[in-house]
């Protein structure tokens, strides 16, 4: 019994240092961004430090999810409509697909399906989402030009898609104030829509 326990406790302390790094690891508001690269629907290798100077905006994304179809609509079209208005402003979007088994192929039918002009990158392990610790589709991330991140949650506060007169667009909000040499109001909500497929 005692000699299993010598086993079994140096395991859990290992455990408990994994979970310690991995919780460490994860995208701070205030923090720099982690860095990252990623190919996209096209094959085109992409790295988040080429965006320096810029604004990024952050999107994990996967074209299964009812949440995903629904801003992609004709009806609705919120990130197609945003990424017009704000690439115009020198702002780059950047949507990120974690699923398992999306590959560039994939992502290009979305593209294609949905006329998406920015770019989407495959996460076929996880290890972006996990850094920046994505849990829905869509979960929005805000990078300023400094490569700090200072938004991370919902892209609005409407889940049901039924608001009108009280519904607010976070980051097309915070992209406002950032655009303006303001800081970001609220830098933090909660996400929404369907939970982050990790490969496993």
């Amino acid at each position: 019994m005692k000699r299993t326990a010598l086993f079994i406790l140096p395991a859990m302390a290992l455990a408990f240092l994994v979970v310690r790094a991995y919780a460490a690891e994860q995208a701070k508001i205030g923090q720099p961004a982690p860095n990252f690269t990623l190919q996209d629907q096209d094959g085109k290798t992409v790295n988040l430090a080429d965006y320096k100077g810029k604004i990024v905006v952050l999107e994990w994304f996967n074209p299964g999810c009812p949440f995903v179809q629904r801003h992609y609509s004709q009806k609705f079209n919120t990130m197609n409509n945003l990424y017009d208005k704000w690439s115009a402003k020198d702002v780059a979007w950047l949507g990120i697909n974690t699923t398992k088994g999306n590959n560039a192929g994939s992502n290009k039918a979305a593209a294609d399906k949905w006329d998406i002009k920015h770019p989407l990158l495959s996460d076929p392990d996880g290890t972006v989402a996990k850094a920046y610790g994505a849990k829905t589709t869509p979960h929005m991330f805000i990078i300023d030009k400094q490569g700090v991140l200072v938004y991370k949650g919902g892209i609005d506060n409407d889940p049901d898609g039924d608001k009108s007169a009280d519904k607010v667009n976070y980051v097309d909000k915070a992209l406002s104030e950032l655009v303006a040499g303001q800081t970001v109001s609220q830098p933090e909500t909660e996400s929404y829509g369907c939970g982050v497929k990790y490969p496993k």
